[in-house]
């Protein structure tokens, strides 16, 4: 999957400079500081699979899946939300290690329709988060999201958050 991700990064990368350069062989080739950049934000950006399209492959390289657990969520796709994977996961191992799952694999909530329960199985959650991730619904863009979670916690937390949620 990490390897995936940073092939769609690189992709990007090329895009962007093929959009910026004057010709196209300076996008043909790209400078080592230049895929260094898109290394490190794929290493950043990678980390959560969604669980409705991943293979079991891709779930057994996820730390904390075993095989057998891996063929079990694919068999449960697609999920209509995280509260379908957990109940998969709390099925074949423990309320901890389902959480420590939850971590790398989980469904994307829809931050205008999630119930409290599938914002609360975002990894890290707390009540008072729960909270004010309902009270300022409806958001009309993930910059509004991150303006107003940003009132409770700090940039990077914002931005991990973001890896759960999807309007």
């Amino acid at each position: 999957m990490r390897k995936f991700v940073l092939a769609a990064a690189m992709a990007g990368t090329a895009l962007t400079l093929a959009a910026c350069s004057e010709t196209a062989e300076e996008a043909d080739t790209p400078t080592e500081e230049a895929a260094a950049d898109t290394e490190a934000a794929a290493e950043e950006t990678a980390g959560v699979l969604d669980a409705n399209t991943a293979t079991a492959e891709d779930l057994a390289g996820v730390e904390g899946v075993t095989p057998e657990l891996a063929e079990a969520i694919v068999a449960g796709q697609p999920y209509a939300d995280v509260t379908g994977l957990n109940a998969v996961l709390l099925a074949n191992v423990s309320e901890e290690e389902a959480a420590a799952v939850l971590v790398n694999v989980f469904v994307p909530i829809n931050l205008n329709d999630a119930s409290a329960e599938a914002i609360g199985l975002i990894p890290g959650m707390t009540d008072r988060m729960v909270h004010e991730f309902e009270e300022y619904r409806p958001y009309e863009d993930m910059a509004e999201f991150d303006r107003e979670i940003g009132k409770y916690v700090d940039e990077e937390e914002v931005a991990r958050l973001r890896t759960y949620v999807t309007l």
